[in-house]
């Protein structure tokens, strides 16, 4: 079970270091420009914020292993990531219809993230 929640750190901090690099990827915030400065704060305030929540919950799946597979706030916790990563593997299809080996990579990596923090919890 621990080997699972490290792989959960492992998917959570990956996904904080891509989103870490979204200003560098997306070039930010020069090709925000073309949008109005709520939107540009919106995004780029949002995208922080989620670096900040793949980091915690990253270090929640290395520290307190034991914690998230045995306790029920811990249980709540794997519940709560792996709907995140089921509706976020949902609205890929919604909004980001685009038909790129990137875009495909990345919706395989979203399922994987539900797979993943729901293991722990079909393991009990």
């Amino acid at each position: 079970m621990h080997t699972m929640l490290l792989l959960c750190a492992l998917h959570s901090f990956g996904f904080a270091l891509f989103h870490a690099g979204f200003w560098r990827l997306f070039d930010w915030p020069r090709s925000l420009q073309g949008t109005t400065l709520p939107n540009r704060a919106i995004a780029q305030i949002a995208n922080l914020q989620l670096v900040w929540v793949f980091t915690g919950v990253g270090l929640l799946c290395l520290l307190y292993p034991g914690e998230l597979s045995a306790t029920p706030l811990g249980r709540a916790v794997l519940v709560g990531m792996s709907a995140f990563w089921i509706i976020r593997t949902a609205v890929q299809f919604v909004w980001l219809r685009v038909n790129h080996p990137m875009v495909h990579a990345l919706t395989a990596l979203f399922a994987l993230g539900a797979i993943l923090f729901a293991a722990p919890l079909l393991a009990r």
